[in-house]
């Protein structure tokens, strides 16, 4: 068995992180559903998405409707309680530094864009589709791995513009001081938000239930720090339609 939610950690988060799954764990057990003690944050991505003995994990909308969608078993979405997003959506900040004086993106077509992952739906695939009608791609990029690095790359000059998830922006204005070094350009279309996927077989409904009590029973510290609001189901059909970069 394997489990893991590592889509949204940070050592800030590691306790709040373990105090949800020890809630979510308590509530498989009533139903009968095995769950391994302790969640494998530092586990290789894929290897836990397509791990046979998947009990819950948390993907990204890009990699679920490219490779995972008839792999795995969509559980449910996680409402965060962004701005201007339905339940259970996001949308992506188009960062730039707080002092740059272009104001809009198509201003930004020669610069160094920093980005993840090409897979990541708020790092790449949304940003690809929000400059559709600018009818550009960045010719300069940079991948840093994670929606941090390619923050602080901003931050240091080393690139110019970066898109990330609006959770993870969250999290980096509420714990790191270089976050006043840049501000939102322009924000992205919402998108269904990180699906959290269990391995065919297992009964999804139930761990759904699992989950949303561990939500209503976190302590009110631990539910603000990972700002959760509660677990909704967005069809799998809404995933698949959104559009992948060419």
């Amino acid at each position: 068995m394997i489990a893991n939610l590592m889509m949204y950690r940070r050592a800030e988060l590691d306790e709040a992180h373990r105090r949800y799954w020890e809630l979510i764990r308590k509530n498989l057990a009533k139903a009968g559903i095995d769950a391994p003690e302790y969640l494998s944050q530092d586990a290789e991505e894929f290897y836990v998405w397509k791990h046979p003995q998947l009990v819950l994990s948390q993907t990204c909308g890009m990699p679920y409707r490219i490779w995972l969608h008839d792999k795995v078993q969509l559980v449910g979405t996680p409402d965060f309680g962004l701005t201007d997003c339905p339940a259970g959506y996001y949308r992506s900040a188009i960062l730039v530094r707080a002092d740059d004086p272009r104001t809009h993106i198509d201003a930004f077509k020669d610069a160094t864009f920093a980005y993840n992952q090409t897979f990541s739906q708020s790092g790449y695939a949304a940003p690809f589709e929000h400059l559709r009608a600018s009818g550009f791609w960045f010719e300069n990029r940079v991948q840093t791995e994670q929606h941090l690095e390619s923050a602080k790359a901003v931050a240091a000059g080393r690139a110019d513009i970066a898109s990330l998830d609006a959770v993870t922006w969250r999290n980096i204005e509420r714990h790191e001081p270089f976050a006043g070094a840049l501000r939102v350009l322009e924000w992205t279309k919402p998108t269904p938000g990180l699906p959290l996927i269990t391995a065919i077989g297992n009964d999804a409904g139930a761990i759904f239930n699992a989950v949303e009590q561990a939500i209503s029973e976190l302590d009110e510290t631990s539910k603000t720090d990972l700002g959760l609001k509660g677990i909704v189901r967005i069809p799998k059909e809404d995933y698949l339609i959104v559009p992948n970069p060419d």
